[in-house]
């Protein structure tokens, strides 16, 4: 009779933990101003004079941030570096002081608002610590994993489009993903971006950025 119970207890408690273990899930895009999916010799020519700016993008599916239920919203982060985005990666190298602007979803209440923006910077990390801008707009944002195909925009300020990578593609074929997505993810692939760009304020620099193997495609789970 007690072991009955006790087996029953442990049962439940894993079905508390199980459904308790993961807060928030989804989608989530990123697009650098230099190759990702490239050869070190490209990478070193890139070297401290591209890949200094990045658009990062999340698409929450389920689930809440400091109690907060964001399921079905969206949070973008734009970011400027001193040096290349390349901490982790073939090289290593420290990126400075970097600058960020947020945009939260429109259809976000207050409440939300402030949750998404706490989300972006936790889980960006470094590169939420210096927010210049926070801002309300639009954003819509699709991902299909199987096909790699991804859009985004964000108001007027964000987009972002990408495909699959193919042998096309390669220029040495000893092309790697040379450098770690930016933000905290599961699982991610290298993507085509077709087109990319953040022409927004607050950063002292807008790019666009189409037609280079710079995309990254994850998913997230915390």
């Amino acid at each position: 009779m007690l072991r009955s119970l006790a087996s029953s207890l442990a049962l439940i408690a894993c079905l508390v933990l199980s459904a308790t273990a993961v807060e928030i899930r989804g989608d989530y895009i990123e697009s650098r101003t230099c190759d990702i999916y490239t050869g070190p010799c490209f990478a070193n020519s890139e070297s401290t004079l591209t890949g200094k700016t990045a658009v990062m993008a999340w698409k929450i599916d389920q689930g809440q941030h400091q109690g907060v239920d964001l399921a079905g919203l969206k949070v973008v982060m734009a970011i400027k570096a001193s040096n290349t985005l390349a901490i982790g990666g073939g090289m290593k190298i420290d990126p400075g002081p970097a600058r960020a602007v947020i945009l939260v979803d429109a259809r976000a209440n207050t409440e939300q608002r402030a949750a998404l923006e706490s989300f972006a910077r936790e889980r960006s990390g470094r590169y939420g610590t210096d927010v210049v801008r926070v801002d309300a707009v639009p954003i819509e944002m699709q991902v299909d994993h199987v096909d790699m195909a991804a859009n985004l925009t964000a108001g007027r300020e964000v987009k972002l489009a990408t495909r699959k990578l193919a042998k096309i593609d390669q220029c040495c074929t000893n092309e790697v993903i040379y450098y770690p997505p930016l933000a905290k993810v599961d699982n991610y692939e290298a993507a085509y971006a077709l087109d990319a760009g953040f022409l927004g304020r607050g950063l002292g620099v807008r790019w666009e950025n189409p037609g280079t193997r710079s995309a990254f495609l994850a998913t997230f789970a915390h």
